[in-house]
């Protein structure tokens, strides 16, 4: 008898610890939900979000639920209509009434007819800020946002991002439906995601599918916006199979936790519609560039000055002196390279940032876009089979490590670095003043089409001596507004031919 109650009592105490594991258990994995915090908000690039904080880890494709992200994604994903009125004079018409009847012969002015565009959008905070593509904003007179609830806001656009494609936009409203920020850099190869936004307007559209690459350089010909054909040289994309089209651009690219980890962005279509590649800008990019806009209005882009390629791109010379089979190869520098500055030197191969390997360039400008002038990192690259590590204090486009003062700011207007002209050159060239492109970057120089070496002598028919000078001019077009803001520039090229640039600064 005493034997069989202690098989008994045997069995209970086996059963009460089963229990006991299986509510523990159900409790610790009910405690990682994303359960929204309602007592306190945490920051996020500088964006207030409800609390969710969850375990990293990827799932098995037959326990997949794709339900949780969606209802999660759908209602901070908005519809965005952007409304470009047409500048100019309107088209002229004749009249075939007046034309065939005689009523004076005159012609009329057909008033040009407003261009309207769609896109998508995500909320990123309770007060109502919204990052999109640039593309989709880009020249917009009128922004108009469509939440999920139907609810409707005029959009002021707080800042545009052309290099990257994001532009921050905001809307007055309080308590709205967000979505948090995850980690881009945490993301496998494989891994189920969703994208969410509004193609072809049919609102609050979810599709699915698997990242198929990360860190994808653009050297493929992509549709932007609207279809039209662009080629971008300095992304790193997450590439997806997820159906994308247009009126995605702008949504969300979302994990299986309901996170925000890529904005939807290209399609890669001979016809502009999804034919098997969607790409996504990773959070990673996305969120501190929404954050610089936000907090200063402008980007505040680190640069390391240098001309790189990937390292399986090499000529039969230049692979003579590589040893390794990943990373970023230093062709050369541009004018106050903060890398040269530090010690790295032609020919080196960068393999790490900040103990963060590199593999490819778009990788490298991945790492570096996350950034801000006067930023310290340490590089590592490897020298004829030699690894080193230097400690670089990075710098703006401009040569320098100052924050840029806004999207006002006349260097980053102009997109380029200047430095004095040497005796020499005035003695050669024949002049006394000037100031000389030491490099180019996007801007409106660039637009124009002026070349690095072309020496500045006078803007607006008023002498040029000094970058400062230079700076005072275009800040007073552009603080004085209007629809005509014109720099003629004056000077000569290196050969010593006088050539004139006409750039227009609006917009």
């Amino acid at each position: 008898m005493k034997k069989m109650w202690k098989n008994v009592l045997g069995i209970v105490i086996i059963a009460a610890i089963s229990i006991g594991a299986a509510i523990g258990t159900s409790a610790y994995l009910i405690n990682n939900r994303h359960i929204p915090s309602q007592n306190r908000n945490e920051e996020l690039y500088g964006f207030k979000q409800p609390v969710r904080m969850v375990n990293y880890g990827t799932v098995a494709a037959e326990n997949i639920d794709f339900t949780y992200a969606a209802e999660a994604a759908i209602h901070a994903v908005v519809h965005i209509k952007s409304t470009v009125t047409q500048r100019g004079r309107g088209q002229q018409y004749i009249d075939p009434f007046e034309y065939f009847f005689g009523f004076g012969g005159r012609g009329y002015q057909r008033q040009p007819q407003p261009q309207i565009g769609f896109g998508s959008g995500v909320i990123i905070s309770t007060d109502g800020y919204i990052i999109t593509n640039n593309h989709v904003v880009e020249q917009a007179d009128e922004i108009e946002v469509t939440l999920n609830d139907s609810r409707k806001f005029t959009a002021k656009l707080i800042g545009t991002d052309p290099t990257t494609d994001i532009a921050l936009v905001k809307i007055e409203g309080k308590d709205l439906p967000t979505m948090p920020f995850g980690d881009s850099d945490k993301l496998k190869i494989g891994e189920w995601v969703l994208a969410v936004g509004n193609p072809f307007n049919l609102t609050s559209t979810v599709t699915a599918g698997i990242v198929s690459a990360k860190g994808r350089g653009t050297d493929l010909y992509l549709y932007g916006g609207g279809g039209d054909r662009e080629r971008n040289k300095i992304e790193s994309y997450i590439q997806t199979d997820a159906a994308v089209n247009r009126g995605n651009s702008g949504g969300a690219l979302v994990n299986t936790r309901g996170e925000l980890v890529g904005i939807n962005t290209m399609i890669m279509s001979e016809t502009g519609n999804y034919a098997g590649y969607s790409f996504a800008i990773p959070i990673s990019i996305a969120g501190k560039v929404a954050e610089d806009l936000k907090k200063h209005g402008t980007v505040q882009r680190a640069v390391l000055g240098v001309y790189m390629k990937d390292v399986k791109n090499l000529s039969e010379d230049e692979k003579k002196s590589v040893k390794v089979l990943e990373g970023a190869y230093i062709s050369d520098f541009t004018a106050q390279s903060a890398a040269k500055s530090a010690g790295i030197e032609s020919g080196d191969v960068i393999v790490a940032i900040s103990d963060g390997k590199i593999k490819s360039g778009s990788e490298l400008q991945e790492k570096i876009s996350r950034y801000r002038p006067g930023d310290k990192v340490k590089v590592t690259v490897d020298r004829n089979g030699s690894s080193k590590t230097f400690t670089v204090e990075l710098r703006n486009s401009q040569g320098n490590t100052e924050l840029v003062r806004g999207q006002g700011d006349a260097a980053e207007v102009l997109g380029a670095a200047f430095k004095e002209v040497s005796d020499k050159q005035k003695k050669e060239l024949g002049i006394s003043y000037g100031i000389e492109v030491a490099a180019i970057f996007n801007g409106k120089l660039k637009d124009a089409g002026v070349n690095k070496g072309f020496i500045i002598m006078l803007a607006n028919d008023q002498k040029i001596s000094s970058q400062q000078d230079l700076e005072k001019i275009v800040e007073r077009i552009i603080k004085a507004g209007g629809e005509d803001q014109l720099l003629v520039l004056k000077g000569v090229n290196p050969n010593g031919r006088n050539r004139y640039y006409a750039l227009d600064l609006a917009n």
